[in-house]
């Protein structure tokens, strides 16, 4: 239980620095600020979470990297599933931290949708939207699997280079699709815009599930292929 909870715990934490910074700076591309703060924001929030809470879950906080570790046989199936289950609730709370922050607080929403994720950067064409997904989830699941692999020794600076990934393909992402790379951190707040009367995010989640998903799988397999070439 103890890892489902910082699973939970750290998905929450996820949701509230990267999505909250988002809805409150905006993701203009005319004021690319806002793309650098979201990006960091996220990034942030990894490597507070890498530091507080891997030493108990191994800080996955997202399906896609549970997925790539459960590939790369660095978990069982239930496990996987449980994982998955903290994750998204650990989501749904942050979404409803959020409504009460922005809310009570009387702060506007710069996305108009609780930080969520959407087609418009890819003229709402959900192949697009996939490819965009997939390819940057791939990088994503790639690195991590890189940095944690027990062949290999990256001592204390493993949540960093992990954070610094995810600040790269947000920076890519974001005008985009709003990078997703994160099925629980997609689904979170397209509840929440739903809840609030914006349907659209919730119309276009199943992008932002099979999409890193299915680059998080691509990635397992192209590891563990390489992986095992080593002398």
């Amino acid at each position: 239980m103890r890892k489902y909870l910082a699973e939970c715990i750290g998905t929450c934490v996820l949701v509230v620095l990267g999505c909250g910074t988002a809805m409150l700076v905006g993701c203009d591309a005319a004021a690319g600020g806002g793309y650098i703060l979201t990006a960091l924001a996220f990034g942030l929030a990894i490597v507070a979470t890498a530091y507080s809470v891997g030493n108990i879950s191994g800080c996955h906080i997202n399906p896609a990297v549970s997925l790539g570790v459960l590939l790369s046989g660095g978990m069982e199936l239930k496990e996987f599933f449980c994982y998955v289950a903290a994750q998204c609730v650990g989501a749904l709370a942050g979404s409803g931290l959020l409504a009460l922050i922005f809310g009570l607080g009387g702060v506007t929403d710069m996305t108009g949708g609780f930080g969520s994720n959407g087609l418009a950067g890819v003229g709402g064409i959900p192949f697009a939207g996939l490819l965009v997904e997939i390819v940057l989830t791939f990088i994503f699941v790639f690195c991590i699997l890189g940095v944690t692999s027990k062949k290999q020794n990256h001592g204390s600076f493993g949540g960093l280079v992990i954070g610094l990934t995810l600040v790269g393909v947000h920076i890519l992402g974001i005008g985009l699709t709003g990078t997703s790379v994160n099925p629980a951190r997609s689904i979170g707040p397209a509840i929440a815009a739903a809840f609030a009367g914006n349907l659209a995010p919730l119309a276009s989640v199943w992008v932002f599930i099979v999409g890193p998903l299915a680059g998080a799988a691509l990635a397992a397999l192209a590891y563990k292929a390489l992986e095992s070439k080593k002398a």
